[in-house]
């Protein structure tokens, strides 16, 4: 694994924990972990369980002892390692947003394609939520009909300090956007996931409220005369609303912001059809609401499904009914899932195709961004490229 702040906890979770609760083909054995100071990759290892510790990632990569890399790095160097990884035989598992641009992400799928015994995953972990697994299954089988709307919400509130400092995710070299690739890929992709098909066009808003933030100590900046102050420009996106349509017709809005008091991690989204309506909220996740539009008025409303039953998703190996799974368990059920591919010679989903996809339709809002919010086609996929699966 290549990183291990906030991601890396959660990814060694993953697959510390995978073998424990499901029955495995293979098994994951935490190898080697990479980071740039010996010393805290050391200890990051002992922390989260990893065999050894590197400070190089080329050095992991000429391993003949690692099977899989795990990037969980800044999106700046995503497809510099995955590429080589993938060319030195390893499977991958890339955090999202799979690159910072388009040009990036293709180069990352070409690499899929000249290495085809290598698995290439990317972790939009949300996907891994039995409930959200529940929903696409239901739309999949047919219980709201024809889609008309989905509408996705990501709000968080972490930057409403301007006070806050410069961090990478606030840098365009280091994160590719703001608000829309940090929250609005996970949303992006949920869309095309529940739909089933890939975005067609958007219609956008971004906007950056602190322009410039306090500079972390050792980091580059301008003195900002007036303050004498060190402070460093902000140049992504703090907050981004689209709207978008599906080649099947349904519409779809989307609200990524990191700028809403009282929302720590609050991802919502509702699919309307001609049949019926699905209902999920993040800080219920155990949760679907789902409203069967088929029955008579007088008894009809939205009924709670508690997904905890073993014929739920992923469910099965885990506790009895009503018995509720959180956020890190969807990283369990990644680690799984991509274990299970690497088992069968088979590219999981989403795979790096997926993650360009959701890539292009980023490129695709900020094009419509700059543009007063003109109606942006997102770029055509090639050879099968970009299903939504």
């Amino acid at each position: 694994m290549v990183g291990y702040a906030f991601m890396g906890a959660v990814h060694s979770q993953g697959w510390r924990t995978a073998g424990r609760v499901f029955d495995l083909p293979l098994e994951p054995q935490l190898t080697a972990v990479c980071g740039r100071n010996r010393q805290a990759a050391r200890a990051a290892a002992d922390r989260l369980g990893w065999t050894s510790a590197e400070t190089d990632w080329r050095d992991l990569i000429r391993r003949d002892d690692i099977d899989l890399v795990d990037i969980c790095t800044p999106g700046e160097s995503h497809a510099e390692i995955a590429i080589a990884a993938l060319d030195a035989g390893k499977h991958v598992l890339c955090e999202k947003p799979l690159a910072n641009t388009v040009a990036e992400a293709e180069a990352m799928v070409a690499a899929t394609a000249r290495n085809p015994g290598r698995i290439a995953m990317v972790g939009f972990n949300y996907r891994r939520t039995p409930a959200l697994s529940l929903a696409q299954a239901m739309i999949g089988a047919g219980r709201l009909g024809t889609l008309r709307h989905i509408r996705l919400t990501y709000l968080q509130d972490w930057l409403v300090d301007p006070d806050f400092p410069l961090t990478w995710r606030l840098r365009r070299e280091t994160a590719g956007s703001g608000a829309l690739g940090d929250l609005g890929s996970h949303i992006v992709d949920l869309a095309q996931f529940l739909v089933g098909e890939p975005l067609a066009g958007v219609a956008a808003l971004t906007t950056t409220f602190v322009p410039e933030r306090p500079v972390l100590a050792g980091a580059s900046a301008k003195l900002t005369a007036s303050t004498g102050v060190d402070r460093g420009q902000v140049t992504v996106d703090d907050a981004a609303l689209f709207t978008g349509r599906f080649p099947c017709g349904a519409l779809a809005s989307f609200e990524a912001t990191r700028f809403a008091h009282g929302r720590k991690n609050a991802l919502r989204l509702e699919v309307n059809g001609e049949r019926g309506s699905l209902l999920f909220d993040l800080e219920r996740l155990n949760e679907l609401h789902f409203f069967d539009g088929t029955e008579p008025g007088a008894e009809a409303g939205f009924r709670r499904i508690l997904v905890t039953e073993p014929d739920h998703p992923y469910l099965a190996a885990w506790w009895p009914p009503g018995h509720g799974l959180g956020y890190e368990h969807t990283f369990i059920h990644q680690a799984r899932d991509l274990v299970q591919a690497v088992a069968d010679g088979t590219q999981p989903s989403p795979s790096f195709t997926d993650g360009l996809q959701v890539q292009r339709v980023l490129a695709a809002v900020e094009e419509s961004a700059s543009k007063d919010s003109v109606y942006t086609p997102v770029s055509p996929s090639t050879d099968g490229e970009g299903r939504a699966s």
